[in-house]
């Protein structure tokens, strides 16, 4: 039977509408599992940085451990305490966006909020090691890192990194444990108190390197600059915090952990 071009416009809209709101529905009833998964994934790369935990399967263990050992405090550029985002929303270093607050301040980087978590000490006698996030650019696309270093603030004590699209066997391998690991116990400055960051060289040489250089990726060279560039700018962002840090044998910035309401949560950066 032939349909009329106004009962096929009338049917098309119901239909429309229809499957708007079942998927409008459903990824309500979904946003508090995925911010959930969120959640646990950050926490577990911040966890990853500074330890094993690969023997761990429950998430409740991680998130457990995540709270009895690591706090978080939020700085900027100079170091000092972020309470609260541009929109007066209080700021919490777990849930910043960071992939937003980069791309958004691109060409400012003093207006960016900086996480700092602190995994501390068993006993809770203090800091054990500090992990700094950041995010830069692979060959392709984005990619990501959390970095520990110990209480001394130098010695890099582990690292764990992520990727949207490097080349598998190439530039994904910064996620390998093996490229993970040649990054433990390098220096990020030197004797004089520069900042050297630790560098990539090309090639796979297998050769000992100096404090500031490990062995790079063959084959993946500009994911190897993305990663040197990523590490450089970044620590030099968290360099204020680091210095005044050193100078005060304390955190500067004093822990924060506001309690958000569901709104000024959906809208923190």
């Amino acid at each position: 039977m032939q349909r009329s071009n106004l009962y096929i416009i009338v049917f098309s809209a119901i239909l429309t509408i229809v499957l708007g709101g079942l998927l409008s529905g459903t990824s309500v009833v979904l946003k508090p599992l995925q911010n959930k998964q969120v959640e646990l994934d950050t926490k577990k790369k911040i966890l990853g940085a500074v330890m094993d935990i690969s023997n761990i399967e429950e998430a409740s263990e991680i998130l457990a451990l995540y709270d009895k050992r690591v706090t978080s405090t939020v700085v900027d550029i100079n170091g000092e305490l972020m309470e609260k985002d541009a929109k007066g929303n209080p700021l919490v270093a777990e849930k910043i966006d960071f992939q937003k607050n980069h791309n958004k301040f691109k060409k400012d980087v003093e207006a960016r909020p900086y996480p700092v978590f602190m995994y501390m000490k068993e006993d809770g006698s203090g800091v054990d090691a500090y992990i700094f996030p950041m995010f830069g650019a692979g060959l392709w696309d984005w990619i990501s890192g959390f970095v520990a270093v110990d209480a001394d603030l130098n010695t890099v004590r582990g690292v764990a990194f992520d990727h949207k699209s490097e080349t598998p066997g190439l530039g994904a391998r910064i996620t390998d444990e093996a490229v993970k690991a040649r990054f433990v116990g390098k220096k990020l400055y030197d004797a004089s108190g520069a900042l050297q960051s630790v560098n990539m060289i090309k090639g796979e040489k297998g050769e000992p390197l100096d404090d500031h250089h490990i062995d790079g990726m063959s084959g993946a060279t500009l994911t190897g600059k993305g990663l040197n560039a990523m590490l450089k700018d970044y620590f030099g962002y968290y360099g204020s915090f680091i210095e005044r840090t050193k100078n005060s044998n304390q955190p500067v910035a004093e822990v924060i952990e506001p309690v958000m309401d569901e709104e000024a949560e959906e809208t923190a950066e």
